[in-house]
């Protein structure tokens, strides 16, 4: 683009800005608060994701196996499951180690400490480990049919539960997030075209002696691609703190809650976000022009 272009541009967008004040402040307003409501679903969205992940990841299938069960019996267990499809650690729990753990969970319970001590009713059992999580179903319908085995715990119907909630929170953030994307192209769209139709004679004689379409739209274009990075901008601002804030507060209160790290997460959302402002601003700028470049 030539200077002379990219100067003129310049001017024409100050120079619009200061006539149309009033309507610039009320599109860079309802920019950042429609692309803040987007940024905070896209946040919550990507939380939930990495909870559920993370989740996924954790899940494993507990067999318990009668205490009167042999040694050698354990053992054929142990072999059984290894050999089930998928399966990719096996670790077996003794039922001293599995009172230490109930030591662990309830060590503020002293009177339901003492009595479980006496007799230790815990069972044995093998924790087991899938390569995918939609292994985990099969295993344990399979370790449940195993000679010895009294039960089978697995925590599926948890993790199934946290997908579905993330599925719908992503589908109707999607759909917020489009329904504000056309707000804000038709708000910019119509501040836009006030300066056009004042403007239009101007515009008709400049293609009248040869001006292109791309020399006459760039003032324009620059103007939406403004009102669009100006509002980004804020909502930026506004996010990064937001989270900052609620990420500080959940590591010091529920530290075992595994948020995504503040970064790159907010480096990349602002990059995404700014991007989107321009790129409502110039569309915005495209379709309030379409009328009048038609002489």
């Amino acid at each position: 683009m030539k200077s002379t272009s990219l100067v003129f541009g310049v001017k024409q967008t100050a120079r619009s800005l200061r006539q149309n004040a009033l309507m610039s402040l009320a599109s860079v307003l309802t920019v950042a608060l429609s692309l803040l409501v987007a940024g905070l679903f896209g946040l919550i969205t990507a939380n939930l994701g990495h909870i559920a992940r993370l989740a996924e990841q954790q899940v494993e299938v507990t067999v318990f196996v009668h205490d009167t069960l042999p040694v050698e019996a354990v053992r054929t267990v142990e072999s059984q499951l290894k050999a089930l499809p998928g399966v990719t650690q096996v670790t077996f729990v003794s039922k001293d180690e599995a009172l230490a753990r109930l030591k662990a969970v309830f060590a503020n319970d002293k009177d339901l400490l003492a009595e479980v001590e006496q007799q230790n009713p815990l069972y044995r059992s093998f924790e087991v480990r899938t390569a995918r999580p939609e292994q985990i179903k099969p295993t344990a319908e399979a370790a449940g049919k195993m000679t010895g085995v009294v039960k089978v715990n697995y925590k599926q119907e948890v993790i199934e539960k946290l997908f579905r909630v993330t599925r719908a929170i992503r589908v109707s953030g999607l759909a917020i997030m489009v329904a504000l994307a056309l707000a804000m192209v038709m708000i910019i769209s119509n501040t836009i075209r006030i300066t056009v139709f004042a403007r239009r004679r101007e515009i008709a004689i400049m293609k009248l002696v040869g001006a292109t379409d791309g020399f006459i739209r760039w003032p324009f274009v620059c103007e939406g691609v403004f009102l669009g990075v100006v509002g980004a901008g804020f909502t930026s601002l506004a996010l990064w703190s937001s989270y900052s804030w609620a990420w500080s507060g959940v590591q010091r209160g529920m530290p075992f809650i595994p948020l995504l790290p503040k970064q790159p997460l907010l480096l990349d959302l602002t990059v995404l976000i700014l991007g989107a402002g321009a790129l409502i601003g110039a569309i915005g700028s495209a379709l309030s022009l379409r009328r009048f470049l038609r002489v």
